[in-house]
């Protein structure tokens, strides 16, 4: 019998990942703070936020978490991870964020999420 050793990640995976999984959290709390501001408050905007909230937890569950629901290639996960960042840079513009700011900030959460994913196949 011949039984391979699952490799432990590099200490610079590890780093990456982390960096990643807070892009991706920046990413629901930006998205969710747009759903609240978004729309008046108290009625339609709580409802808002929290389908805002919901929403968007459930799409990283099912494709973008680390042991995600519906397992796609890596290009699948690249596009839904992308559509997030750009929700969410989309959001930071309407809340009335600097261009250069959401600009910079989706730049840095897309790379991480191009690194991570060559890390993870490799």
């Amino acid at each position: 019998m011949n039984e391979t050793l699952p490799v432990a990640p590099s200490r610079s995976a590890l780093v990456i990942q982390l960096l990643r999984a807070i892009c991706h959290l920046g990413t629901v709390l930006i998205i969710t703070f747009w759903a609240l501001n978004a729309w008046p408050l108290p009625f339609p905007g709580l409802l808002a936020g929290a389908g805002a909230l919901v929403l968007t937890v459930v799409i990283w569950a099912l494709f973008l978490s680390p042991k995600p629901v519906l397992r796609t290639d890596r290009f699948g996960q690249a596009l839904i991870e992308l559509l997030l960042i750009a929700g969410a840079v989309g959001a930071m513009l309407s809340l009335g964020a600097n261009w250069v700011v959401a600009t910079v900030l989706g730049l840095i959460a897309a790379v991480l999420g191009f690194f991570a994913s060559a890390n993870q196949t490799a």
